[in-house]
């Protein structure tokens, strides 16, 4: 090298403790100071150890055995204080919950900075800093526990920001964040790195959001690096190709199966590329069919849940479900989206009965759910709650699948073993769910709420962990279901999901339904809350909303061209 990389990583392999598998195996890596690099790759792939590795987390706080070194500013880490590496490195973590241990926002903000001795005056500097920069002003004195995911995942972030680290490791930090929230969220990163010379490493799997802001993406599997793209003078126009297409972004993916050998990466290139090669006023302003698989659920107009003028109030006086009226029917496959707090995960609680009204009446299959218990409740209500190790208490994965028959006396009728091998489990059925990565125990939780065949599933934010490959089988799968009767409820800030694979969309703000509808009547009309394929093609073709309806549209378009020359 011509001059000391900011981060240096050499044959790094990594083996967690009672694992004969490496997470990690030979890792070499070297990254400039003010990098932007992102780091993608199915779930369990070694992402995240890598990031753990480079915070010193592992072995050093998960234990297990490491081989190789890691390099900061040229200085091993091994021999780094753990307290000056705080301040080389931030660490932000998939789930914040295991990050957060203050009770109130401001306490959690200063908390390392009083652990490095700061002076006052500089804490309260730091502190007005990052609660501006996150928008978390008004939220200085709340209780953390009160607060939504999503509004969590930005304590975590400002908490290591406040610390002013070199580096910042990031995994997947927009996973719990509506639309509006996660620009706001990258835009502060972004900032960081352009302006402050930040170097910046970031985990995603929803690489829309983010791909263009990189300055070298790498791809992971089974603990190796694959793929290595750096970024040129000509842009991201190539690295697509050097990824399996199931891990592409919506726009890449389209282009690529229309044969394109040079892929537009964001909404910008991809409309330019659509104005180079087809630009015809003929198509203008031409309304799509509804050209993907449709949603339709089964002929069963049979009311499962009604819910009328609810209210409900946390015990701290927060409002937080307001007037609230709702009817869900068996076959419906609705998303409930809408900003951090508005009380999508309260309203799904309410449902199955984990949080009780203040006022107003849920009934749920004609009764009142008031004076049904949890677990009459359970009979026919499946829930996945917002961080899914919650629902995994059993020592291993087979275990829990086998809790949830052996609770309801269902027979095993070979339908266990269709959902295992659907959501790809059978390699980890001996392991302990706490040993999992976020997306491996999603597939668990998922897979133990499916066993009880519910007529009704609560799902808080299922995709969350998953790469785009487990999306789509978990989506295909979902689908099938509702298909067959059962009826989906899900809370998701996953766009390019609910346009997929959703029938309906209902939009909470303030604790109260503003908007409910068919998906292709709510996603076309906003701005925030639009896929990226209803965004490439606004004023060409309306509501075209996925990568399905995108290619029969681009077939469309092209044939009209070749009608036209």
């Amino acid at each position: 090298m011509d001059a000391i990389s900011k981060l240096e990583i050499e044959d790094l392999s990594y083996c967690y403790p009672e694992s004969s598998i490496p997470a990690l195996k030979q890792i070499n890596l070297e990254i400039p100071e003010g990098q932007f690099v992102i780091i993608a790759g199915e779930s369990g792939s070694g992402k995240s150890s890598l990031l753990r590795s480079i915070s010193g987390l592992a072995p050093g706080f998960y234990g297990g055995r490491s081989t190789g070194r890691i390099q900061i500013d040229g200085a091993d880490i091994r021999q780094i204080e753990r307290r000056e590496l705080l301040q080389k490195v931030g660490m932000v973590f998939q789930n914040p919950e295991s990050q957060l241990i203050m009770m109130s926002v401001e306490q959690e903000l200063v908390f390392g900075l009083e652990n490095l001795g700061l002076d006052n005056r500089l804490m309260q500097r730091r502190l007005m800093e990052v609660s501006a920069a996150m928008g978390l002003t008004p939220y200085l004195q709340r209780f953390i526990p009160e607060l939504s995911g999503g509004e969590k995942q930005k304590i975590a972030l400002a908490s290591v920001l406040a610390m002013q680290p070199e580096i910042l490791l990031l995994d997947e930090p927009t996973s719990q964040l509506d639309p509006i929230a996660a620009e706001e969220f990258l835009s502060v990163v972004r900032r960081l790195n352009e302006d402050h010379g930040l170097t910046i490493i970031l985990i995603e799997q929803r690489l829309e959001r983010c791909c263009h802001l990189a300055d070298r993406i790498l791809f992971m599997e089974q603990g190796e690096i694959r793929t290595d793209y750096r970024v040129d003078e000509t842009g991201f126009n190539h690295w697509p190709l050097k990824m399996p297409a199931v891990f592409l972004p919506p726009v890449p993916r389209l282009f690529a199966a229309a044969g394109y050998k040079e892929l537009p990466v964001s909404v910008k290139q991809g409309r330019q590329t659509l104005q180079r090669d087809i630009s015809l006023p003929v198509v203008a302003n031409k309304q799509s069919p509804s050209l993907a698989k449709s949603v339709t659920g089964a002929e069963n107009n049979q009311l499962l849940v009604d819910i009328q003028g609810l209210w409900f109030t946390y015990p701290n006086g927060q409002e937080v479900i307001k007037n609230l009226e709702l009817k869900i029917k068996a076959g419906d496959f609705v998303a409930v989206m809408g900003e951090n707090g508005a009380g999508k995960s309260t309203l799904l609680k309410n449902i199955n009965g984990l949080l009780r009204a203040s006022r107003g009446q849920i009934q749920v299959w004609e009764r009142d759910s008031s004076k049904m218990s949890l677990e009459e409740l359970a009979e026919n209500i499946g829930y996945l709650p917002q961080d899914c190790k919650d629902f995994l208490f059993l020592s291993s994965v087979s275990e829990e699948l086998s809790f949830t028959m052996k609770n309801r006396n269902l027979p095993d009728d070979g339908y266990k073993e269709l959902i295992i091998n659907k959501l790809r489990l059978n390699s980890f059925l001996a392991s302990n769910p706490r040993d999992l990565s976020a997306g491996e125990a999603q597939r668990v939780a998922i897979a133990s709420i499916l066993l009880g065949k519910p007529g009704l599933m609560l799902l808080d934010e299922p995709t969350r962990g998953l790469d785009y490959q487990m999306q789509e089988e978990l989506g295909e799968l979902l689908w099938q279901l509702n298909q067959e009767g059962t009826a989906i409820m899900l809370v998701t800030h996953d766009v390019e999901f609910v346009a997929q694979y959703a029938r309906d969309v209902v939009l909470l703000f303030g604790g109260t339904v503003i908007t409910k509808g068919s998906k292709h009547e709510v996603l076309p009309q906003s701005t925030f809350y639009a896929p990226q394929m209803c965004k490439l093609f606004r004023n060409m073709v309306d509501g075209v909303l996925n990568v399905d309806e995108g290619k029969e549209v681009l077939s469309q378009l092209t044939a009209i061209k070749e009608e036209v020359v």
